[in-house]
């Protein structure tokens, strides 16, 4: 069991603390805008429109996906504040995330019609690709909330072309097995009647779905033909007629019922192995975290302290302590389901880089998930440690990421500059889940290291003209360079890595135990197969898991 030194009057520890609560306290406000519905940034006009979305006996998106999911089960959502920075509508207009239905764990994509009519951009687009890869990868049955007026037509040149592949994808999970469900509460019109149409099933609300390809306005301009919408494509057509409609719905909650049944039928059964042990609690309170993470990310901190609060009875088994101690490796059990663990502790030197795809193979073998958590200001420079090879090195680490084949987790718990957030599975690299805590930062490098850097090359460049380096040449370029820095300062925060889709969410550190375990659940909903392991190797792996979830067991 890790021993923990954290000391909760150390003044560090407090301002820590303080930081990260402030920055919490943000995030809460963010996503209470977003839960509240409405799109707009005046709290006024966003109520008003809920209110009129409401006077037509509508849910919101969350109250829907409450009634579909089974009573007391979790909701892990995900890319909730994307959007944040663009003129695109705060969390995009959509809610996306993972919960039970039936006991089967599901992806849930779901239109939010308060914002702009459900109508997709460039984020929406960004957000819902992501959570078919979630489930594609992740093996997880799709279910659609369909109520859009389809393309933000404003912005179609941003949303048109990569939204195409929204349709592509939807086809291929079906061609996968993975099955495809779409309930429609209200419009999908244009390229968003597809959605039904590529959906193994289809359930459509009475006297509320429309489902076309033009609506009467375009019907007229087109062919001068004059259509009601209930005529041209409404739910009752389509469940009597055209035969779109798998099962027509009374009601809202007679969807949701219809649609948990849908999933009962499928007799879907997870393909990986559910928890090798009983969960236990860690030792440590995750109250905790708020002070072990740096507000100031140049100044390090404890990687085991933060393993000892979220892995089962704060145990972990270290894998090579003395060697290359500034890359923590080792094994540990998360609500009952081994992992490996590679956690930055320093900066990452030959030995680390070789120590940790040692580690990556060895988890490939066992066929054991891995868990990445990074607090990494990149590999180290120098003649010294040129000469020594770190870039052959690097690569190694490097190699070994992008060609493992079990599930990666990262966890973003403090920097990720340079080629350290390669190293350590950052986005390019495809981890099946990445979550940040809020005082995440992450750039090419640090803000004042790349404005220094700027300097160095504005003064050789100078200097190799023949021109004179002195205090007016510096005092030219220091408005240039104080820009970037305080441009790369504002482009590397959690909030704007979060507004781009680059991770799946800002968490409470305390909620990572919590956001983990739903994650690596979620991820045994797929087989585990380390690199060149064979059918025979899954099957001994445990291919043939239980039925459904675990949530039942887990102690959050």
């Amino acid at each position: 069991m890790i021993r923990s030194r954290v000391d909760r009057k150390d003044p560090q520890y407090l301002a820590n603390r303080s930081a990260m609560l402030d920055a919490l306290a943000e995030i809460q406000a963010l996503t209470d805008r977003v839960t509240a519905g409405g799109g707009k940034e005046d709290a006024d006009a966003s109520a008003a429109t809920v209110a009129r979305h409401r006077k037509r006996n509508k849910l919101l998106p969350r109250e829907r996906i409450q009634l579909l999911l089974d009573e007391g089960s979790p909701f892990l959502e995900l890319s909730t504040l994307a959007g944040w920075g663009s003129d695109d509508p705060l969390g995009g207009g959509m809610v996306t995330g993972i919960g039970w239905v039936h006991g089967v764990e599901c992806m849930v994509v779901a239109n939010d019609p308060t914002v702009k009519g459900g109508s997709q951009g460039p984020t929406s687009g960004r957000k819902g690709l992501r959570a078919m890869e979630i489930a594609r990868v992740n093996r997880l049955p799709l279910i659609n909330f369909t109520e859009s007026g389809g393309a933000d037509l404003p912005k179609q040149a941003d949303i048109f072309v990569p939204g195409g592949a929204s349709f592509k994808n939807l086809t291929q999970l079906s061609a996968a097995g993975i099955p495809t469900i779409t309930l429609v509460f209200g419009s999908s019109t244009a390229g968003g009647a597809y959605v039904p149409g590529m959906s193994d099933y289809v359930v459509m609300q009475k006297d509320a779905a429309k489902v076309f390809l033009g609506g009467p306005p375009l019907v007229k301009m087109a062919i001068d033909e004059d259509a009601d919408e209930e005529t041209l494509g409404g739910a009752d057509m389509h469940a009597r007629t055209s035969g779109l409609a798998d099962y027509l719905a009374l009601d809202e909650p007679d969807a949701m019922r219809i649609g948990r049944d849908i999933v009962g039928h499928l007799n879907w059964r997870k393909a990986g192995l559910g928890p090798a042990r009983a969960p236990m609690p860690p030792k440590y309170d995750a109250e905790d975290l708020l002070g072990i993470a740096s507000a100031d990310i140049r100044h390090p901190f404890e990687a085991r302290e933060v393993i000892a609060r979220i892995v089962d009875g704060s145990e972990f088994e270290e894998f090579k302590t003395l060697y290359g101690s500034t890359l923590v490796t080792g094994w540990a059990t998360l609500n009952g389901y081994p992992i490996g663990i590679l956690a930055n502790n320093g900066i990452l030197f030959s030995e680390e880089a070789e120590k940790g795809a040692q580690f990556i193979q060895l988890c490939n073998r066992s066929q054991t998930p891995i868990l990445f958590m990074q607090n990494i200001t990149g590999f180290m420079v120098g003649t010294r440690y040129e000469q020594g090879g770190i870039i052959k090195d690097g690569a190694k680490l490097i190699n070994a990421v992008s060609n493992s084949t079990v599930p990666h987790l990262t966890l973003m718990m403090g920097a990720s500059y340079g080629a350290g957030n390669y190293g350590m599975s950052g986005r390019a690299y495809d981890p099946r889940f990445i979550f940040t805590w809020p005082n995440h930062r992450i750039a090419v490098m640090g803000p004042k290291q790349l404005a220094g850097v700027m300097t160095i090359v504005a003064r050789s460049k100078i200097e190799g003209a023949g021109g004179e380096w002195n205090d007016e040449t510096e005092a030219m370029i220091a408005p240039m360079r104080d820009a970037l820095e305080q441009q790369v300062e504002r482009e590397s925060t959690a909030l704007f890595a979060t507004g781009r889709v680059w991770d799946d969410g800002i968490i409470d550190p305390r909620d990572t135990r919590t956001a983990l375990s739903l994650a690596l659940s979620a991820c045994h909903s797929a087989p585990i197969r380390g690199v060149g392991a064979s059918d025979a190797d899954a099957l001994a792996a445990g291919v043939a898991g239980p039925a459904g979830g675990h949530f039942g067991t887990w102690r959050m």
